[in-house]
């Protein structure tokens, strides 16, 4: 009889922890990064140690993030650190390590985001789009002399814009870009639309692969600057990629933030008690980012492990120097937002959170080798 008991406890013990592995191999992984500034350097740090600690965890140097993850979505700066990061180089691997992305946008970044002055009674400082479209050829086309498109990446991937001609988001995803050409894009352009900050760039227009489709393109981050709610409806609705989904159960999500957009020394409001102008447009652009932020985390509040955030909190603004920003970033302690309202300071770093992620991310087994050769079925309505 105490043998009984004994093997009764054994094989309990067993099959929570085959039930566990299982329902955390099952989850689908989503790898969401902000836009916000020029440099990156924030999601920039977090994605370097991402890919370090995951080469670390599997022992495996050849590991990258895309294999981890099935889906990555970016706006702006993250959106072109997710199309180096899921672009294929012709075998089925990405092109860029974490590292090799981003040194590249930042050694580039002049060129990216070259200065230019315009007009001859008002002049006024913009960005150069044809430097910048140069810089996103480059890192954009293999080097056979291929020019990538939606269709070659790894992974499947989401990018935001806002398009003028419909006056309404526009969103390039992969799945839509293998139902049809009408709604493959080239890389580099879908890069440059999500990018098309009104303020300093003229709008960009694009057109499909075939010709059929256009887009009359301005900057992703004023409509969707944090893209993880964009890209978990996505997952969620997305049944030729992800047949099993049932609910927000079966998601981990990482988001990467790129700090926020409206911390600033200056004053927020004017002697007669009025809120300034730009305050009102940073708050209205980090608002975005936030709501998302708020929303996802009301969604995960009875599995808040399974949603991560990692957000800068206004270090930036000291003008420090690249190096010591990205260690900065590792160092601080995480905020988490909590459910139905408000944040709290968590007592772990950043690269702490990373790497309680990674040990989740990588702890049950290892996943498949990245695939881009999924089997699609056609949209009821032909997308």
């Amino acid at each position: 009889m105490e043998i009984s008991k004994v093997t009764l406890e054994i094989f309990s013990k067993l099959e929570q922890q085959w039930l566990s592995q299982r329902e955390s191999s099952k989850k689908t992984r989503i790898l969401s990064i902000d836009g916000g500034g020029t440099t990156g350097i924030p999601s920039g740090a977090a994605l370097i140690h991402l890919e370090d600690q995951i080469q670390a965890k599997t022992g495996n140097s050849g590991s990258r993030i895309i294999d981890f993850f099935d889906i990555i979505a970016g706006t702006g700066i993250g959106a072109l650190l997710a199309a180096m990061l899921n672009a294929d180089d012709g075998n089925g691997r990405p092109r860029f390590t974490a590292r090799e992305a981003v040194e590249f946008i930042s050694d580039r970044n002049s060129e990216l985001f070259k200065v230019k002055n315009v007009g001859v009674v008002h002049r006024r400082r913009m960005f150069s789009g044809k430097s910048m479209e140069k810089v996103l050829k480059e890192a954009l086309t293999r080097d056979d002399g291929k020019v990538l498109t939606l269709k070659d990446t790894c992974k499947p991937l989401i990018v935001p814009c806002y398009d003028l001609n419909s006056s309404a988001p526009f969103v390039f995803s992969r799945a839509d870009a293998s139902q049809s050409a009408s709604y493959n894009f080239d890389l580099w352009k879908v890069c440059r639309a999500t990018s098309s900050d009104p303020s300093m760039l003229k709008p960009f227009h694009l057109t499909s692969v075939d010709g059929k489709t256009s887009c009359f393109a301005v900057d992703g981050g004023l409509v969707m600057n944090n893209p993880s709610a964009a890209v978990v409806t996505h997952v969620l609705h997305n049944k030729r990629d992800f047949p099993s989904l049932t609910g927000v159960e079966d998601l981990l999500v990482l988001s990467l933030g790129n700090g926020p957009l409206s911390n600033s020394p200056h004053p927020k409001v004017s002697g007669s008690g009025h809120c300034l102008n730009q305050c009102v447009v940073g708050i209205a652009l980090d608002g975005v980012s936030e709501t998302v932020d708020q929303i996802l985390g009301n969604a995960f509040c009875w599995n808040h492990a399974d949603y991560v955030r990692i957000q800068a909190n206004g270090y930036l603004n000291g003008g420090v120097g690249q190096t010591v920003s990205m260690e900065k970033l590792l160092n601080e302690r995480g905020v988490e937002t909590l459910p139905f309202g408000g944040k709290r300071l968590m007592t772990e770093t950043n690269g702490q959170r990373i790497e309680t992620f990674v040990q989740r991310l990588v702890g049950s087994s290892l996943p498949p080798s990245p695939c881009k050769n999924t089997t699609v079925s056609q949209h009821v309505d032909g997308r």
